[in-house]
């Protein structure tokens, strides 16, 4: 799966937005905790605030880098960038950035006592410093940026004519818009954007509620959108559990149908086509070149 450039550095990108996810999300509960006990030491409170400012920073920062990805990918086919330029200007972008955000943050109110907030609960103070602002300027920036280049993707994709054409071009242009909605939204953070209006009214119970199922459910939407529904990820477990072994026949041929099963389900799953970001191939006048895109990886049964 990634045996090019565009391959791999798509998949360092989903680990690292993974992996920030699971961190920031353990720092969050921990914080919690430590906001709920009895004696809450300003210490170890303004510790657990630090990281969790810090991985959900590194979260996004990490989800632009997919989107700035994705831009390059499929706006700038010709041009070219080796790997290991991507990899560096990707880690800076994404552990970089937020530590510089997170380390300035504590550096300038952790003085004055207006780092976390009052009653010791373990998270960037707003009354006092307008701490909060660290987190939720950039946020939203990188949330703004990420829907831009949606946008810019799906009307390249629709210029582009992909999928059947047989079909009616505008119930396919809907098709199209709506899985490519559905991928592109939980892997830039775009359900993050409820936030605006959580700012804006924060009396509207209804705000709240949409905004923690859809954000507790990211790394859930990863998984099935980012992963589970894309072909290439499919085949390579399926070659990994059928690999031969020093079982007997039977045992390898049970194997074998009890993969099968599972991957049929994940093919009923997907029904004809899903459109999943990942590499293609385009021929340009010089060549070839990897992009990364939302493409039709529909399979012929």
């Amino acid at each position: 799966m990634t045996r090019n450039d565009t391959s791999y550095m798509r998949h360092v990108c989903v680990v690292n937005v993974a992996v920030s996810l699971l961190i920031a999300d353990i720092w969050f509960i921990v914080g919690a905790a430590v906001s709920d006990s009895e004696e809450t030491s300003v210490g170890s409170c303004t510790a657990a605030t630090f990281f969790i400012h810090f991985f959900y920073l590194a979260l996004f920062f990490w989800m632009l880098v997919s989107a700035l990805l994705l831009f390059y990918r499929t706006v700038m086919v010709l041009s070219h960038m080796t790997r290991s330029t991507m990899l560096a200007i990707a880690f800076t972008l994404g552990y970089g950035a937020p530590l510089i955000i997170a380390v300035v943050t504590v550096a300038a109110t952790a003085g004055s006592e207006g780092y976390i907030r009052e009653n010791k609960i373990c998270w960037l103070n707003w009354d006092k410093t307008k701490a909060l602002l660290a987190f939720v300027i950039p946020a939203l920036a990188i949330v703004a940026i990420n829907f831009l280049v949606m946008i810019v993707v799906l009307f390249k994709m629709l210029r582009r004519g992909v999928g059947n054409t047989n079909q009616s071009n505008d119930k396919h242009a809907l098709v199209v818009i709506a899985r490519c909605v559905a991928i592109l939204t939980p892997l830039f953070g775009l359900t993050w954007g409820f936030g605006i209006g959580i700012m804006a009214w924060p009396e509207a119970a209804g705000l709240h509620i949409v905004f923690a199922v859809l954000n507790s459910l990211q790394g859930l939407f990863i998984l099935v959108f980012g992963t589970l529904l894309d072909s290439k990820v499919r085949e390579a477990l399926a070659r990994r559990v059928r690999l031969p072994s020093s079982d007997s026949g039977g045992t390898e041929s049970t194997r074998a149908g009890t993969s099968s099963n599972v991957f049929d389900f994940f093919r009923r799953v997907r029904r004809r086509n899903v459109y999943n970001v990942s590499e293609a191939a385009v021929t340009s006048a010089s060549g070839t070149s990897g992009t990364y895109s939302v493409t039709d990886t529909s399979e012929n049964t």
